[in-house]
């Protein structure tokens, strides 16, 4: 019985495995190693040794390290990703709210309309931000590159939050109330200590993909708006310094998973803030 359940496990979970090592772990694997070559003659990668001489090295980290325009590219990408992170807290918390606090048979209504706009495609979408921006002479500007940011992944922010929210015990803001706490008082005490786990849900599932974007900086934003997403395309596509371009692909993993640990960090500090609560 025992060897059955190993079969049915192994079955059930070597597909996945063999995927993420296939199309994940390996491609990573090889941008590790593109990072410690040389750019070839024309482009792309050098051989691994040239004229007996092997061609890995820390040149491409030397490189940035050495050039500050670097790291105040990613300082910008850092403050872009924040305040389209913030901006999508504030816009989506009364949102999701509302949506929780919603007669049930109209919630799923109300989720619908904020994932519908996946039902169109991304580049449509940011091109329609185009001819609304262009008129009123607001294209190629940072509010163009944050209101693109916060139009693409504020349902990222909706969704987590909308999932805390419905969850909350109504009772506990009936006692709250009937202690004499007035509605801010059961808000900051009560309902957003709660909600603490969506919001670092959300901000994780916004900020990270905001720190790569490089479609709406390209299409919305001007020289002057280039993120760390655009110098990494640049540099596979443009300049062709596949070393380079791995470094910055590698600086920017390490920073999302550091980020990624104090996000999921955070939201067990928040889910035990909660426990303390209830």
């Amino acid at each position: 019985m025992a060897g059955k359940r190993d079969l049915t496990r192994w079955v059930v979970t070597a597909p996945p495995t063999l995927f993420l090592l296939a199309f994940f772990l390996v491609p990573a694997l090889i941008v590790v190693l593109a990072s410690f070559r040389e750019p070839g003659e024309f482009g792309g990668l050098a051989p691994l040794r040239v004229d007996g001489r092997s061609t890995l090295g820390l040149e491409a980290y030397h490189f940035l390290l050495g050039d500050v325009i670097y790291l105040e590219i990613l300082a910008r990408s850092f403050l872009v990703a924040l305040v389209t992170t913030l901006l999508c807290i504030l816009l989506a918390y009364p949102l999701a709210w509302l949506i929780a606090r919603s007669p049930a048979k109209r919630r799923d209504l109300l989720v619908l309309l904020v994932v519908l706009p996946f039902a169109s495609n991304f580049l449509v979408r940011i091109y329609a931000w185009i001819m609304l921006l262009g008129p009123i002479n607001l294209l190629y500007t940072p509010f163009a590159v944050i209101a693109g940011m916060v139009y693409v992944h504020l349902p990222f922010m909706v969704l987590p939050l909308y999932t805390n929210l419905e969850k909350h015990d109504p009772a506990l803001l009936e006692a709250a109330q009937d202690l004499g706490a007035s509605a801010w008082t059961r808000f900051w005490r009560v309902t957003f200590p709660l909600s603490l786990p969506g919001i670092f849900s959300g901000a994780a599932l916004v900020f990270i993909p905001v720190l790569g974007m490089f479609a709406v900086p390209e299409l919305l934003g001007g020289t002057g708006d280039i993120l760390i997403g655009n110098l990494i395309k640049e540099q596979f596509l443009d300049n062709r310094d596949w070393p380079l371009g791995s470094a910055l692909s590698i600086m920017l993993t390490i920073t999302v998973l550091l980020l990624a640990g104090a996000a999921a960090w955070a939201a067990r500090r928040g889910l035990h803030g909660t426990e303390a609560v209830t």
